[in-house]
């Protein structure tokens, strides 16, 4: 993390979590007892259904005893998975979270259940750390996965069991409602009201949670969702899993003949179309702020909801993307500022980024967020890792990482427990206009990411032509007036253009200067920059379905000392004739 500007916001950070961390202290010790201290669940009345799809062939791999969550596997050689250390926190998260279950329930056998029961059985046991169980998302998770799946887990179970298990149910809404009460995050607040709301509506004896956790819900789902359907933290992947959540949730509270929340109504309805924003004709989603790779069958489940023939937004100002269509080709743009605070801590530093696809096939990429791996994840979020312009070999945003000082490298690790590795600084003035021209699209955005530290602005252009043979671009990056800035912000800045290309793409150069891409589908692509050298190098692509892939970026290296200016565009070659 680099100090100077960013100290004094990193020490009122300090504070702000001190103060917090005391009153959830005081809180625990002084508060009352929350609504389910005396209750218990008494009796099951329905199960919601899971809109995740199931894949039977996992269950062979459990049977295996081999788990396979967040791209890392561990082998268990007959024993419990809760027996070893678990390869990466996000696998931990993915195994307590018990989501995994309903690929057991896929399989419909009578292994696969008693399979189910064994490893439900051995949690409520003890077995595992419970501290990894414990966190926000992963008890919401596995309270939810739990009363989904109960059908498989409860058929052939014995008495013991069966109140066993009641009882893990109402220990784990317990431990969501206690956390209500702390100051946890706007997206785990979220995630608790969604599960205490399905169990106030699936349990018996706890029903007096339902009024308390739909009244958050409603003033969470306010707060959260913006008016175009965005979720405040930008991040496609969070509001497509929210949405699987969300939709049976609605059905939960008609089978109890009780009427949703307008807040959840008004919710659904607006967060699919923005999906289809950011949808590329690959059944994937745009790789910005927290996506990674896509799981298509759940996004082509999550828009059957949607109508099989409803029309894409083009323009979400709220949450700063915006989609252009020519022909068969797509661009999907960043053009937002960074989320707040809480909201960051998959954000990445992608301002005026972009991706495109001709027909079926992605042609330009951004890296994507890896399963696992902080290291890999911080790599991913950089400017680097998307296609628009880095400056001085620096990122548009800063992030809580590193430190300086021995305290303050304390400092950061104890944050980062707390709210994760959240984003200090990015971007503030953030603007964007679309406009047409002789049937092209033409969409201009700028951002002051690098004003700041470097005194610099970046302007970017994007012209789609109606039938979408060319794609043509336009970066600026322009001084601010010399009286707003220092003589060090005036120093030549080595600046980097980059257009990270999909895997599957072929690049080559040609004698001109100018790059040939070919895509599987038999399409050939030039690629040509006005008065810089095009240079081609390796990439990684984080989103793959089966991890991380080698790849190919193109980039633009100048110098920048004064108003600089570079054209570049893709060009779509004809077809050849017979």
């Amino acid at each position: 993390m680099r100090w100077g500007t960013d100290r004094w916001r990193f020490y009122r950070l300090i504070g702000r979590e001190v103060a917090r961390s005391v009153r959830d202290t005081y809180a625990r010790v002084t508060g009352r007892p929350d609504i389910l201290a005396r209750a218990r669940v008494t009796a099951l009345v329905i199960a919601p259904h899971d809109l995740r799809t199931s894949d039977a062939t996992f269950a062979d791999d459990i049977y295996a005893g081999l788990f396979v969550f967040a791209g890392r596997s561990l082998s268990v050689s007959g024993r419990s998975p809760f027996d070893y250390a678990p390869p990466s926190p996000e696998w931990a998260d993915i195994l307590y979270g018990f989501g995994w279950l309903r690929h057991l329930r896929a399989a419909d056998t009578a292994l696969a259940r008693a399979n189910a029961r064994a490893f439900v059985a051995d949690f409520i046991a003890g077995r595992g750390d419970a501290a990894l169980a414990r966190p926000t998302p992963v008890a919401a998770r596995r309270l939810i996965s739990f009363l989904c799946q109960s059908p498989l887990v409860l058929e052939g179970a014995d008495h013991a069991f069966y109140q066993a298990f009641l009882k893990a149910l109402g220990k784990t809404a317990r431990d969501l409602e206690s956390d209500l009460r702390r100051s946890i995050s706007p997206q785990n607040r979220l995630l608790a009201a969604v599960a205490l709301c399905y169990a106030g509506l699936c349990c018996d004896g706890i029903q007096a949670i339902l009024r308390r956790s739909t009244r958050i819900l409603v003033r969470e789902l306010e707060r959260q969702i913006l008016r175009d359907g965005g979720h405040r933290s930008r991040d496609p992947r969070f509001a497509m899993e929210l949405l699987l959540d969300l939709l049976p949730l609605r059905q939960s509270f008609l089978s109890r003949s009780i009427d949703p929340p307008e807040a959840l109504l008004h919710a659904i309805d607006r967060m699919l179309p923005l999906l289809r924003l950011l949808r590329h004709p690959d059944a994937s989603l745009s790789h910005f702020n927290g996506m990674g790779a896509t799981a298509a069958d759940h996004l082509a489940t999550l828009l059957v909801y949607d109508g099989a023939l409803a029309q894409p937004m083009m323009h979400a100002p709220n949450s700063g993307y915006e989609r252009l269509e020519g022909g068969r080709v797509l661009v999907v743009a960043d053009v937002g500022a960074p989320p707040p605070l809480p909201d960051s801590i998959n954000a990445g530093a992608g301002c005026l980024s972009f991706e495109m696809s001709s027909g079926p096939q992605r042609i330009v990429v951004n890296c994507g967020l890896p399963a696992s791996g902080p290291e890999l994840r911080r790599l991913a979020r950089s400017t680097a890792a998307h296609s628009t312009a880095t400056v001085g070999d620096t990122s548009s945003c800063r992030f809580l990482v590193g430190g300086g000082a021995w305290y303050e490298r304390w400092a950061v690790t104890w944050l980062s427990h707390r709210i994760g590795p959240v984003i200090l600084r990015g971007p503030r003035d953030v603007k964007s206009e679309r406009t047409t021209e002789e049937g092209a699209t033409i969409l201009a955005a700028r951002h002051d990411g690098y004003a700041g530290d470097l005194g610099i602005v970046h302007e970017r252009r994007w012209r789609l032509a109606s039938n979408g043979n060319v794609l043509e671009g336009e970066d600026a990056f322009l001084r601010p007036p010399a009286g707003k800035r220092g003589k060090a912000r005036h120093r030549p800045q080595e600046v980097a253009v980059r257009f990270h290309l999909h895997p599957a793409i072929a690049a080559r150069g040609l004698d001109d200067g100018r790059l040939e891409l070919t895509s599987p589908i038999g399409e050939i692509w030039h690629f040509g920059a006005e008065g810089v050298p095009v240079a081609l190098e390796e990439s990684v692509y984080f989103a793959g379905i089966t991890g991380a892939r080698r790849t190919d970026q193109i980039v633009l290296y100048l110098p920048v000392a004064d108003d600089t200016r570079i054209r570049w565009g893709f060009a779509r070659v004809p077809a050849r004739q017979g």
